[in-house]
């Protein structure tokens, strides 16, 4: 089965890992055809392993060979390939000079009170919609001038994630296509 592990917390906050280190240590796990994509901890391979049973092995590997956590969130190549054909999306890739579309990959989807708990974010300048186990934000202005911010939004909810760029998913979803 083919994957993509999205690490949290890679090249950021200190924590430095090249990726030749980090396609060996995904080697060593036993798993194939290991490519990373850009410097955030985003990488493509392939398991005989479930998602879940992948997502234990790389978090134990990691912390172990690296000496810090790093919650890893695992989607199927058929799981990446609906997150990009989600509406708000397809309407991104037309109008991407409107703010920031960012994707939140969570372990599990969002119970009521967790989905009621985002919603107290939502403004004129940052949207958010709820499909499974990602969260679609939009901001509409520079990021920068939001208020919102993964720190508050874990906090708030009490889990952890890990956010990516629109452009960055829907290249991943597309490198899925061509392989």
């Amino acid at each position: 089965m083919k994957y993509i592990a999205f690490l949290r917390a890679i090249n950021v906050g200190g924590h430095t890992v090249k990726m030749e280190l980090l396609r060996e240590l995904f080697e060593t796990m036993g798993m194939k055809n290991v490519e990373t994509y850009i410097a955030s901890g985003n990488v493509l391979f392939e398991s005989t392993l479930t998602a879940e049973k992948c997502q234990a092995q790389i978090e134990a590997h990691l912390h172990a060979a690296l000496g810090y956590e790093v919650a890893t969130f695992v989607r199927t190549n058929a799981e990446v390939t609906a997150i990009a054909k989600q509406p708000c999306m397809q309407n991104w890739g037309k109008n991407s000079d409107n703010g920031a579309l960012n994707i939140a990959f969570l372990k599990q989807a969002l119970n009521k009170d967790a989905s009621q708990a985002l919603m107290q974010f939502k403004t004129e300048i940052d949207d958010f919609s709820v499909h499974g186990r990602e969260i679609y934000w939009h901001c509409a202005v520079k990021q920068s001038d939001s208020t919102f911010s993964n720190a508050r939004f874990e906090k708030t909810l009490k889990l952890q994630s890990t956010f990516r760029g629109a452009n960055t998913v829907l290249k991943l979803a597309a490198k899925f296509q061509t392989e």
